[in-house]
């Protein structure tokens, strides 16, 4: 009894070796590989699972079928004919400045096999297959290993019962079809994924994120913030900077979603790609709060220092109106309006098309081209020649100059582009959020908010145009108003010169030799134009060819300023150039990190770095807390930089960023600011 009570002892012993279809390990000490099978037991002709069972030691990861910043996935070479691995869903593997993606802890990644019909029960079905696998944790080490399994064949296969579950978990990780139809955009660095459909609302799901098939369309280490609404998810993506080939037709991936209880279940995501990238619902402005804010930044527009030029053509045309009839009060204001909305839903419709077309544009980016500033400086040099008595202008050529010479509608609607155009390189407070929501709506609401902006910038003088009796408390026309005239070129000129040191920071000397070459033409043309004017009709003649000829002239230096190499950037004392993966780096370092992105040719930036950040408390705080300072050029334009405005919801510069020591979002500071303002935020790590 003893012997046989022993026997069955052993045989029970033995029993889960023998059933157990899991090949000899393959170990090191960073991670024990097998290949597995679910069934104890196959049929002939019957398809199965099998799957290399990857335990991985703590700390250390293996990577899904797109690594992500880096990494290889695992590879499976079987002696049978078999499906392709049935990726379970992955997870984020962040490492300093990159994220990668792949699996931590245990995971088996399986594939569906079929035993060949010429079997016969009580036959072995032997399987081999050779892997390979990266294992990363502060190195990466490559993998392989070779595995040999047989399972019994019988009549009908039966499951492993040890083993099995495996599969199950696997399954259950892995993504199924979307029951929601999905669609993305991308345009430029800016992107967008929405699904939509039943059951997906805020209190049903906690967070999402999508990974894609292949690897370099997005930007993995970016954020992709959610939104939801009523049976619609929107996650903001980021694509890859600079995306290798054509732009794909449809984005393919996994999205995960995170339910109130943190369940997470995984999707796969194919969307056709089209239209203009959607900011998450909760991301953006509601349209009536963008248009308030548009409003009341236009309105505050009128008080930053790059409209102040445009001042002088604004007093003139108000002291011109004094005592003037009510209804030629109202017809100017109305001009002056019409010429500032009409500009600004120009510059809208400007954006949305280049954003259609996938161009990174945003606010004031016309400044990025040295032509642009260029064609700028010469026009307000033009304007300051006319208001100096230089030449006159009139009729159908007014252009602007005009409202300051002898007035006109037409000179009204000018000035009121020229405004416009002037203005694009300041922001005013309420701005930055009302122009970043309303490129992230429908067309026809990013036009209402620029238009909101344009009523808010032409305010003070479309006043006018409802209280025309206001124009009768302003100083009587006279002699005054010519030296007031010739006074006001000065501030014209000003800009001029402003302009040329813009462009000189953009194109290099070589590129301030040509517009300095231009401003002359330009001078020559106003002259031969003055000296027209006070001639007969030969000279007349004459005169205006001359003018002509010079303004072609200056024209024809626009390429070579296009073409003009740009100066070598200088960094600024106490400053180091900036990009994200410095942010994370100082970040993982333990240090704060105050972002600045500027350009030359914001000049509310220039007044913020002068009067605030380059001042002896502000440095003395940020080394008191041991807070790096990076500066982020945006004078030429650059996509990373363009990347991290949309990112906080803007469209211009500047922008004012405190990140945390150790990690986590970034504390956004007001645009215009104090010393005040950045010492808190320096001292209480987050912003007012």
């Amino acid at each position: 009894m003893r012997r046989l009570l022993l026997a069955l002892l052993l045989l029970l012993l033995a029993a889960p070796a023998v059933l157990a279809a899991e090949s000899e390990a393959v170990r090191s000490p960073r991670a024990t590989a097998t290949l597995v099978a679910a069934p104890a037991a196959v049929a002939p002709g019957e398809e199965f699972q099998l799957g290399l069972r990857l335990r991985l030691a703590p700390g250390w990861h293996s990577y899904w079928r797109n690594a992500g910043d880096a990494g290889a996935p695992p590879e499976i070479l079987l002696s049978l004919p078999a499906s392709p691995v049935q990726w379970p869903a992955p997870e984020r593997i962040p490492f300093g400045p990159l994220v990668n993606f792949g699996y931590t802890g245990e995971v088996v990644l399986p594939v569906r096999a079929t035993a060949p019909a010429t079997l016969a029960p009580g036959d072995t079905l032997t399987v081999t297959a050779e892997a390979n696998w990266l294992v990363c944790e502060q190195l990466c080490v490559p993998e392989d290993g070779r595995f040999h399994l047989e399972i019994p064949v019988a009549a009908t296969g039966r499951p492993d019962p040890a083993l099995a579950p495996l599969f199950t978990a696997a399954e259950a990780a892995a993504p199924r079809p979307s029951p929601w139809p999905a669609r993305a955009a991308i345009a430029g660095a800016r992107g967008s994924l929405v699904l939509e459909g039943e059951g997906l609302a805020p209190g049903a799901i906690r967070d999402a994120f999508f990974f894609p098939n292949e690897s370099g369309v997005l930007d993995n280490a970016a954020p992709q913030p959610l939104g939801l609404g009523a049976g619609r998810l929107t996650l903001g993506l980021t694509a890859a900077n600079p995306a290798p080939g054509p732009a794909p037709a449809r984005l393919e991936g996994v999205v995960v979603l995170q339910d109130a209880a943190g369940v997470r279940a995984a999707y796969q995501v194919s969307a056709p790609i089209g239209g203009v990238p959607e900011a998450p619902p909760g991301q953006a402005l509601p349209l009536a709060r963008a248009l308030l804010f548009a409003l009341l930044g236009g309105l505050l527009l009128n008080l930053m220092p790059c409209v102040f030029p445009v001042l002088a053509m604004k007093a003139m045309a108000l002291a011109r109106l004094s005592g003037a009839a009510r209804a030629e009060v109202r017809a100017h204001a109305a001009s002056y309006t019409a010429g500032v909305l009409a500009t600004f839903l120009a510059l809208a419709a400007g954006l949305i098309l280049l954003r259609a077309a996938g161009v990174a544009a945003g606010w004031g980016f016309q400044f990025t081209a040295p032509a642009f500033v260029a064609v700028l400086a010469w026009l307000m040099l033009a304007v300051g020649l006319n208001l100096s008595g230089v030449y006159a202008l009139g009729g159908a050529v007014s252009a602007g100059g005009a409202l300051a010479a002898r007035g006109g509608h037409l000179g009204s609607f000018a000035t009121g582009a020229l405004a416009v155009l002037v203005a694009t390189p300041c922001t005013a407070p309420f701005m930055a959020a009302a122009i970043g929501a309303a490129l992230a709506l429908p067309a026809p609401q990013t036009l209402a908010v620029f238009a909101a902006l344009g009523l808010g910038l032409a305010a003070p003088y479309a006043l006018l145009g409802v209280f025309p009796g206001l124009a009768r408390r302003l100083p009587r026309p006279g002699a005054w108003m010519e030296r007031l005239r010739q006074g006001l070129a000065f501030p014209m000129y000003g800009a001029a010169a402003w302009l040329a040191w813009v462009l000189a920071q953009q194109a290099g000397p070589e590129g301030l030799a040509l517009l300095l070459a231009g401003a002359v033409l330009i001078g020559f043309a106003a002259w031969a134009l003055g000296l027209a004017q006070r001639s007969g009709a030969e000279g007349r003649r004459a005169g205006r060819v001359l003018a002509v000829l010079a303004g072609l002239g200056a024209l024809a230096l626009l390429p070579g300023l296009a073409a003009a190499p740009p100066p070598q950037a200088a960094t600024e004392a106490g400053a180091e150039p900036w990009s994200a993966a410095r942010v994370a780096a100082l970040q993982a370092a333990g240090r704060p990190v105050l972002v600045n992105l500027t350009a030359a040719w914001c000049i509310t930036c220039q007044v913020n770095e002068r009067l605030v950040l380059r001042a002896a408390p502000v440095q003395a705080a940020l080394a008191g807390r041991n807070a790096a300072y990076l500066k982020g050029d945006w004078t030429n334009g650059d996509p990373a930089i363009t990347a991290l405005l949309r990112e906080q919801g803007r469209d211009g510069v500047p922008l004012y960023l405190i990140y945390p020591a150790g990690g986590g979002a970034p504390a956004v500071l007001p645009q215009v600011l104090t010393e005040g303002i950045v010492l808190r935020a320096l001292g209480e790590g987050v912003a007012p």
